[in-house]
């Protein structure tokens, strides 16, 4: 076997993300000097998020038929999934632990007086709307086989992926001509998202430029002790919890896993979404050596049930709007309200301003006196959703290599060559090869990268 390594092509995309900080710098300065033409430019951030979504279902769906019909044994699957959904539930208690602690240390709404606003029962509204866990449910499963990769709903697009994957699985050696297809299919669908991606400067000017022209900057200097502590709580959360638990279980570094996926945190703070990263995750798990099968169950499934930064945010803006209306919640109130938010968050999880939603639909439930203080937290929501989906992100990020690890289907020399930056990932493509016509053995992964 030939072992020279092949020439290492130069990477252009610095240059893109490059663009991306002047784009926010600019839609910084056009939203604080002219406040109703940065309004106007709303458009193009949502049209760039709406492109990424457009890319997460064949992304999920490609991933996820080659990671199961390549493999023999379908426990593998049921195995990684309930350590998923176990691990899940506990790392949003965790963080649920971590936002009463901090919340009622700091009291950050005491001495502040809100004022009768009315803006939270629109938001409440949003939440009833989107229905309870059983809808949640049962919006799994999609009209057709079809819609699923049009609907834009990931569990949808996971679910009807874990059927055809198993179905090929099936299929034996029959099944080989359409892995081979679904193969060419992931290289067409990354290449067309790699060229999504050069747009990414136009959508971050326009989302910056409406953050900034609708909120201004005496919002932000009003509730600057809530978010400063919300922000130095997600930190400790993800290098002091996640850090420690990465390093001890797999053996890897908080530090590097961050510096890797740099690229996926400017995004996200580009957008305010953490969807716009979702497909370059996968893609960059794999890279790092985790098998498809984990990844394409780890990571979809993660964006709705992995919610740590979520969980923070519901905690101490409850605490904070029940403290500036002078009506603090008692530790069992506390507990009985989050509790019902984190289970609720499933059910608003496709509503535009989910995490806002659930909050003014838990408050409504609970403490229905509560609800109009929701309208002081609106001016900070956007600059909070940041602090949210980079730590939902990271925590995704850290479940899909600690899953891998107690299941085997992680190649600890790659993911330690790759975070050493010793294997680049390929930002042209955003695919590594892998042989389709046999079942793939992690031996065999490895090999052909």
């Amino acid at each position: 076997m030939d072992t020279t390594t092949p020439p290492r092509k130069r990477d252009h995309t610095h240059w893109l993300y490059i663009a991306v900080i002047f784009a926010v710098l600019a839609g910084v300065l056009v939203g604080r000097l002219a406040p109703g033409f940065g309004q106007s430019l709303a458009p193009l951030g949502t049209l760039f998020v709406n492109l990424i979504k457009m890319m997460i279902a064949p992304v999920i769906f490609c991933t996820i038929v080659l990671g199961i019909g390549s493999v023999r044994a379908a426990t593998t699957v049921g195995k990684v999934g309930g350590l998923a959904i176990g691990y899940f539930l506990a790392m949003s208690t965790i963080a649920l632990g971590i936002g009463l602690v901090v919340g009622n240390l700091i009291d950050p709404g005491s001495g502040l007086d809100i004022g009768n606003t009315g803006a939270g029962a629109q938001y409440a509204e949003q939440a009833h709307g989107a229905g309870g866990t059983w809808d949640f449910i049962q919006d799994i499963v999609p009209t057709t086989l079809v819609s699923s990769l049009t609907a834009g709903s990931v569990l949808q697009a996971l679910f009807v992926a874990l059927l055809v994957g198993f179905a090929v699985q099936a299929m034996g050696d029959a099944g080989a001509p359409i892995l081979r297809a679904v193969a060419l299919g992931q290289k067409l669908v990354f290449r067309i998202l790699s060229m999504i991606l050069w747009l990414a400067p136009i959508g971050a000017f326009g989302a910056i430029a409406n953050v900034v022209a609708r909120t201004g900057w005496s919002a932000v200097v009003q509730l600057a002790t809530l978010m400063i502590a919300f922000y130095l709580t997600c930190l400790v959360f993800v290098f002091g919890v996640l850090g420690v638990i990465l390093r001890v279980v797999s053996g890897v570094s908080i530090l590097k896993l961050c510096r890797y996926l740099a690229r996926e945190y400017l995004l996200i703070v580009a957008t305010s979404s953490s969807e716009s990263a979702l497909p370059r995750l996968v893609a960059k798990m794999e890279h790092a050596g985790v098998e498809r099968t984990t990844v394409g169950v780890v990571v979809p499934t993660g964006y709705s049930f992995n919610l740590d930064g979520t969980a923070i945010y519901l905690t101490m803006a409850s605490i904070f709007i029940a403290d500036a209306l002078g009506t603090p919640l008692s530790l069992g109130e506390q507990i009985g309200l989050l509790l019902f938010m984190i289970i609720a968050s499933k059910g608003a999880a496709g509503v535009t301003g989910a995490g806002l939603a659930t909050l003014a639909g838990g408050l409504q439930s609970h403490r229905p006196e509560l609800l109009d203080g929701v309208g002081l937290i609106v001016g900070i929501d956007r600059f909070m959703s940041e602090a949210r989906a980079l730590t939902n992100f990271s925590g995704n990020a850290v479940a899909t290599l600690l899953i891998g690890t107690w299941t085997k289907t992680v190649d600890a020399d790659r993911a330690r060559r790759v975070l050493d930056r010793e294997l680049p990932f390929d930002e042209e493509t955003m695919v590594d090869d892998h042989p389709v016509e046999e079942p793939v053995t992690l031996s065999k992964t490895v090999a052909a990268r």
